[in-house]
Order: C-alpha cells, then sequence, then structure tokens
C-alpha cells in the first residue's frame, strides 16, 4: 500500500510578488525550500488565507535569504502581494515511510522568518 502525506508546509507565508507574465510556478527564498524540506520543481498547493483560493504549481528557487514568495503566471491572478498563503508538499509512501516519517512544518511572520519549525 502506497499513502500520500504532508512532506512540508509553509504557514502564514506573505506574498512579495506577483508576476502574471512569467510562465509559472511560485518562487521561493532558498532558505525556506530547504527548511520546509521542498525539491525544486516538486509540486505544491497554495491555499490562500485572505480569499480561499486554492491552486497547484510548482517550486522554483528564489534568492537565499531574499524572503520572497512570489506567485507566476495564471496563479499570480488569484493572489495580490501582501496575501498570507499555506505553501503544502505531498509525497507518496510506502506504508512502512509513512509510519516513520515526520513532516517539516514551519510557521512565518509578516517579513517571512521562521517563528515556528515542528513536525
Amino acid at each position: 500500500m502506497q499513502v500520500e502525506l504532508l512532506v512540508g508546509k509553509i504557514h502564514s507565508a506573505v506574498v512579495t510578488q506577483c508576476d502574471l507574465r512569467y510562465q509559472g510556478s511560485i518562487t521561493v527564498d532558498r532558505d525556506l525550500i530547504d527548511a520546509a524540506g521542498f525539491l525544486l520543481n516538486q509540486r505544491v498547493d497554495i491555499y490562500n488565507i485572505n480569499n480561499g483560493q486554492r491552486f497547484s504549481t510548482y517550486v522554483i528557487e528564489g534568492k537565499r535569504g531574499s524572503r520572497t514568495i512570489a506567485v507566476n503566471g495564471a496563479a499570480a491572478r488569484l493572489c495580490q502581494e501582501g496575501d498570507k498563503i499555506i505553501v503544502v508538499a505531498y509525497g507518496i509512501f510506502t506504508r512502512e515511510e509513512a509510519l516513520k516519517h515526520k513532516p517539516e512544518v514551519l510557521v512565518l511572520n509578516d517579513k517571512n522568518e521562521i517563528i515556528k519549525r515542528g513536525h
């Protein structure tokens, strides 16, 4: 049996940029990618806390230390700069892997700095 579980979550990230003309994806500060356990090009779901929009895209690398959270392409119509979002990645695990797995959960402040980490 395989099950889909949370790999990592970034909670309360503030959107720093929306770029409708970019080809797609969400740009995330490399420090946050690493801390959340995300992989480049990994599919993520985005939940907009401000307006309730939910959509999927993939992660691309932002400059390390920049605290960038940029929603790109068509998804930029679903967010505004300053919106708070949740970025969630899931993965497929065997039952044995799932029983040992602990997801990375980050909570950010209004400057996209990590204020809480957990599993």
